[in-house]
């Protein structure tokens, strides 16, 4: 009996189909407001569903049973792995869907500028900007990028931008997850940069502190970022499930950022309104009252999670600022993220989206837990606002 070639490729499909259809639990179940055992069910999950998924597939439909491998007929699968076969396919069948759309969908036309400058800070500092955190064995992966940094600069169209609110400048940053893999020098030069852009408003999306030992850290960082009309934070499931919520809130008040989640807060500029509000859900707080917003406000939602997206777009926010997707931190050739915590999978893993009313950007953000970029920098961006007409259909960029 001669080694059956094709169906080895089928199989090695249908192996692929398995590690897809994991990846997709492992997203969704980030993207669920799960506390730490439910995200420790989901990892042994995604583990043992790759793992042990496919090794069983090898020995029961390969090596056994019909032994495929050695020219056996998929007919003599059992019913059990063919239910097996036929989810890992379909799995694999829609993520080449999504793929594929993605890769058709144009960037939104309410980009009507965009540019990027990629900077290495770890040449540009004189201090060590490595840390010595519980995950500093991933800092010497071959071609990893996490300490250098991608300041994008997007000019954005917005519908209902009052007149005189064109050209406000918006710098935001997000996902700082200070916890000691990149050191304090790193930080500390990146809000040299953020306070350099002089955006008018600067706002933070979330995962700030995972380890409450550095909260000091806040005070040389977000001490030096202070925006003529304010600066904004909301935090995030990081936050909730490694930090201390409450300590972290009063030390970014006492350096005079504002809590968005605590409710709308109207800026008046030129004579026009800015109506800026927060969403930590589903981790922490309650949905954002706009109530009171004045009805031509212009509306800014800054979200952790893009998850929030489609109750923005209810809302009618003009623009939502959101994080926590790290735009999947390592993104391969041609097909890009691959992990990214949400309930929309990569879709949203990073960019800038259009749906009518909302206009959403997502970061991806500055640092992780786990000290590991390849192919998708740090981001820091410097948003300018812009008057114009309505544009149409949903789209994203990059």
């Amino acid at each position: 009996m001669t080694f059956d070639w094709t169906n080895a490729l089928l199989m090695g499909l249908v192996v692929i189909g398995n590690v897809l259809f994991f990846v997709g639990v492992f997203n969704r179940g980030h993207g669920a407001g799960l506390g730490k055992i439910g995200l420790r069910c989901i990892h042994w999950a995604h583990n043992l569903g790759i793992f042990a998924g496919n090794l069983a597939w090898l020995v029961l439909a390969g090596l056994t049973g019909p032994r495929l491998l050695w020219g056996g007929s998929w007919r003599d699968l059992s019913i059990w792995l063919r239910v097996y076969a036929i989810v890992c396919g379909s799995a694999l069948v829609l993520w080449l869907i999504n793929l594929v759309l993605r890769k058709l969908t144009p960037r939104p036309r309410q980009i009507v500028g965009r540019t990027v400058e990629r900077r290495d800070l770890e040449s540009e500092l004189t201090q060590p900007a490595r840390g010595a955190g519980p995950y500093r064995f991933m800092q010497s992966v071959p071609g990893n990028e996490f300490l250098h940094l991608e300041i994008v600069r997007l000019e954005l169209l917005l519908p209902r931008l009052p007149p005189a609110l064109d050209g406000l400048t918006i710098v935001h940053l997000s996902d700082l997850h200070l916890i000691g893999n990149v050191g304090l020098p790193y930080f500390q030069r990146l809000f040299e940069i953020a306070r350099s852009l002089s955006g008018d408003v600067a706002v933070c999306t979330g995962d700030v502190i995972d380890d409450m030992e550095l909260v000091d850290w806040l005070d040389p960082t977000f001490g030096i970022l202070q925006a003529p009309l304010g600066s904004f934070f909301i935090l995030g499931n990081h936050d909730w499930q490694w930090g201390d919520p409450a300590t972290t809130r009063n030390r970014l008040a006492t350096l005079g950022w504002r809590d968005a989640a605590a409710g709308c807060t109207q800026v008046e500029h030129h004579g026009a309104t800015l109506a800026i509000a927060g969403d930590e859900r589903p981790w922490m707080g309650a949905e954002p009252d706009w109530s009171a917003t004045p009805s031509d406000a212009f509306r800014l939602l800054l979200s952790h999670t893009p998850d929030n997206f489609g109750l923005a777009r209810r809302n009618r926010v003009d623009l939502m600022l959101a994080g926590h997707t790290h735009g999947g931190q390592v993104r391969l050739p041609f097909i890009g993220p691959v992990y990214s915590p949400s309930w929309h999978g990569v879709r949203f893993a990073s960019g800038t989206f259009w749906t009518d009313p909302t206009l959403m950007h997502v970061s991806q953000g500055i640092a992780g837990r786990h000290p590991w970029r390849w192919n998708c920098l740090p981001e820091l961006a410097h948003i300018t606002l812009r008057a114009g007409p309505p544009e149409s259909t949903a789209t994203v960029s990059r």
